[in-house]
């Protein structure tokens, strides 16, 4: 009982309080306080912020895509001595220096400043009064003007915006697939079909749950969203092209 109001109020001091000073801040000295552009800005801070953990994660999902063929050679070739089978596939992650758990902990780390950002732009795009959150070298506008580019209200939810998120993270996943192994592959390849199929499930079913999610969420959070998306599958194209590059 005393350890959930402390956490709540370290969440709150350590990162929703400077995340929504930044947010304001940038709104401030935008030209023509387009919030719009500062949830752009406030994305692009982000993911700089988190870029060393998601290349490590992106790096280990391909490290680990890359080894498929093998990883399929020792379950056909171990495929009765499940023992000898994982031994040798951590023998094979060890030689090539692959965590296949590293994809998870930055997520991990992600999360609560994923939490933090939300709880920042609902109240940044809804509240009459943005409170005494504000530092007090931060000057407070009181409410943020919701009208980005002349005429979007990113308080109000956006079907067509959400729609653009869904598009993104459809290629965005995609860019992630397992490639099913042939059909005479054998006993061996039944986890990397149920992987296969598992990850074909999603590229529909993340995609889905974007735009029917993004279309009940005011209008900023899907803009950042997208935004998101849209650089995690930029960083992916430039991490798989140096990986494939390093290779030749």
């Amino acid at each position: 009982k005393i350890l959930v109001p402390m956490f709540s109020q370290l969440f709150h001091v350590v990162l929703y309080q400077p995340i929504l000073n930044i947010f304001v801040f940038l709104y401030n000295i935008i030209p023509g306080h387009d919030i719009g552009v500062v949830i752009l800005l406030i994305t692009l801070l982000v993911r700089a912020a988190v870029y060393p953990l998601m290349s490590s994660s992106i790096k280990s999902q391909k490290a680990v895509q890359d080894l498929q063929p093998k990883l399929k050679e020792i379950k056909e070739q171990y495929k009765n001595d499940q023992q000898k089978q994982a031994m040798m596939t951590m023998q094979l992650y060890k030689e090539n220096k692959v965590n296949p758990f590293a994809s998870c902990l930055p997520l991990l780390v992600q999360l609560p400043i994923l939490i933090a950002l939300y709880m920042v732009m609902r109240a940044g795009l809804t509240a009459d009064n943005l409170g005494a959150d504000i530092y007090s070298f931060i000057f407070n506008p009181g409410k943020l003007n919701n009208i980005s580019f002349g005429f979007f209200d990113l308080s109000k939810a956006s079907l067509v915006l959400a729609i653009f998120a869904g598009v993104a993270q459809f290629f965005q996943t995609k860019a992630m697939l397992v490639k099913q192994p042939p059909k005479n592959a054998g006993e061996g390849a039944k986890d990397e079909q149920m992987m296969a199929m598992m990850n074909k499930q999603m590229l529909y079913f993340m995609p889905a749950m974007t735009v029917f999610i993004g279309a009940t969420l005011p209008a900023g959070l899907t803009l950042y969203w997208f935004f998101s998306t849209l650089l995690t599958w930029g960083q992916q194209i430039l991490i798989y092209k140096q990986r494939d590059a390093s290779k030749v």
